[in-house]
């Protein structure tokens, strides 16, 4: 088996991002939700001049062939006064899968955390997808359901809480 090569994406990978993306969404049984373009890959992952890069992306490849993504950005604990890594999304294609790509992946990431001095890696799991849970159990992930629940506003909700509170003085 070739040993695998992960680096950090560039801009000409956006359309590769994509790809994992839809494919994730397939996979999560939602092919539908995705309104992410290249063009808005582009702007938010930094890769078009003056724009801001709010997440990045390590890919990992078996020879020339892409075998997968981790999609990720940073976060922080107030209680450790210590940035930390949130994995927004971990993808390996199907006929990758089995080879240690995910686990590689995550040991990449985990590489990020230490490197930032950071507290922690936090990722988010959906509660059917069983194989995943049992690999992120696996290798010691700790499941926070037990005690926290993961909240959301999206969407037009988001937008009317937005509206519902006071002008912020911008400086």
């Amino acid at each position: 088996m070739t040993k695998p090569i992960i680096r950090h994406a560039v801009a000409s990978d956006v359309p590769l991002i994509l790809e994992f993306i839809n494919e994730l969404a397939i996979y999560e049984k939602e092919p539908d939700a995705v309104l992410a373009t290249v063009e808005t890959l582009t702007d938010t992952l930094g890769f078009r001049e003056g724009s801001k890069a709010y997440a990045k992306t390590f890919l990992i490849f078996e020879g020339e062939k892409p075998a997968g993504m981790a999609l990720y950005f940073n976060n922080y604990s107030t209680w450790r006064a210590k940035p930390g890594i949130y994995l927004e999304d971990l993808f390996v294609r199907p006929d990758f899968r089995g080879r240690g790509y995910g686990t590689a992946l995550l040991a990449a990431l985990a590489q990020e955390v230490i490197e930032i001095n950071g507290a922690r890696l936090e990722w988010s799991v959906l509660k059917w997808n069983t194989p995943s849970i049992k690999f992120y159990e696996g290798i010691g992930a700790e499941n926070m359901g037990k005690e926290w629940q993961v909240m959301r506003l999206a969407d037009d909700t988001l937008v009317a809480m937005a509206k519902s509170g006071p002008e912020v003085e911008r400086r």
